[in-house]
């Protein structure tokens, strides 16, 4: 088996990352329960790879809107198993944490990638305990917990708002020591958001990579897709029927220069990124044809 790459190699420029979901939970809002048991969460991290997964994200703490918090002894028992034999079958893993004991044992179990959808807010630590460790980090916006972020989606301009946000984040974790070369941003669709606020925010991906780092999207079943794919009696169309959806926010992701793309199914995905790739590279070339360039 070959081992993971490295954060460098992970983090280098280059085609759009399919960042695949191992939710080891009983409460997530699209498969809680399913990967409960660690071998059934190695058996889906194992297929998200064979599926076209770069990366698979594991967690053990449900942050749907409304979800309650599990304790981190909980969290470490769910958690550490997954990313250790994962990582033993040479898989990219990710941690989706946001607390530092649990990123710490994840990375010392073979995560090569924190993914803390606070941003480093919901626990102090967490910022100089990445500091210390071998591994990526992606930073996302975010206003608070789950039980109370939808009070807080007000925004004056809410892709100006997110942009310094994210900025004054990504100041604070360089302040704590984290190199910003290892830094991925991500907007934080759907945390203390509504659906306007998440299509402006993807319409808007060029603007965030101005902040100089590269950008993480997950619209993976979210519930803006639901709204958008109403039934004619109004009715949200239900989490696991969204993926055609989500495959197509990866294609425009992607030909927006997405680092990367955070999803339930990975195989609609990994062809969308390949489309958006070819189509990238043959509209460079046509351009290069045009201005007489070699």
């Amino acid at each position: 088996m070959s081992a993971p790459p490295t954060p460098q190699r992970l983090l280098a420029p280059g085609r759009c990352r399919v960042v695949g979901v191992v939710n080891v939970t009983a409460d997530s809002f699209s498969d809680g329960g399913r990967f409960l048991a660690p071998d059934d969460a190695v058996a889906r991290g194992l297929a998200l790879t064979a599926a076209g997964a770069d990366v698979v994200d594991v967690g053990g703490e449900s942050t749907r809107p409304g979800a309650g918090r599990v304790d981190a002894a909980e969290e470490l028992r769910r958690v550490v198993p997954v990313v250790r034999e994962l990582a033993a079958h040479g898989v990219a893993v990710s941690v989706d944490t946001m607390r530092a004991e649990v990123a710490v044992a994840a990375v010392r179990a073979g995560a090569v990638l924190v993914n803390d959808v606070s941003g480093g807010l919901a626990d102090p630590a967490m910022a100089p305990a990445v500091a210390g460790l071998d591994a990526g980090y992606v930073l996302s916006h975010w206003r608070g917990h789950s039980d109370v972020m939808t009070s807080l989606a007000d925004y004056g301009d809410v892709v100006a708002d997110v942009e310094r946000e994210l900025s004054q984040r990504l100041d604070a974790v360089a302040a704590a020591g984290v190199d910003p070369g290892r830094v991925v941003l991500d907007p934080g669709l759907g945390f203390a958001k509504v659906a306007e606020h998440d299509w402006a925010l993807l319409a808007a991906l060029p603007r965030l990579a101005a902040l100089g780092r590269p950008l993480l999207v997950g619209a993976s079943r979210k519930r803006f897709l639901g709204t958008l794919l109403a039934d004619g009696g109004g009715r949200a169309l239900p989490p696991a029927a969204r993926d055609d959806a989500t495959a197509a926010v990866s294609a425009l992701a992607a030909a927006a220069g997405a680092w990367g793309v955070r999803v339930h199914e990975a195989a609609a995905s990994a062809a969308a990124v390949r489309v958006a790739r070819a189509w990238a590279a043959a509209s460079a070339a046509g351009e290069r044809a045009g201005a007489g360039v070699p």
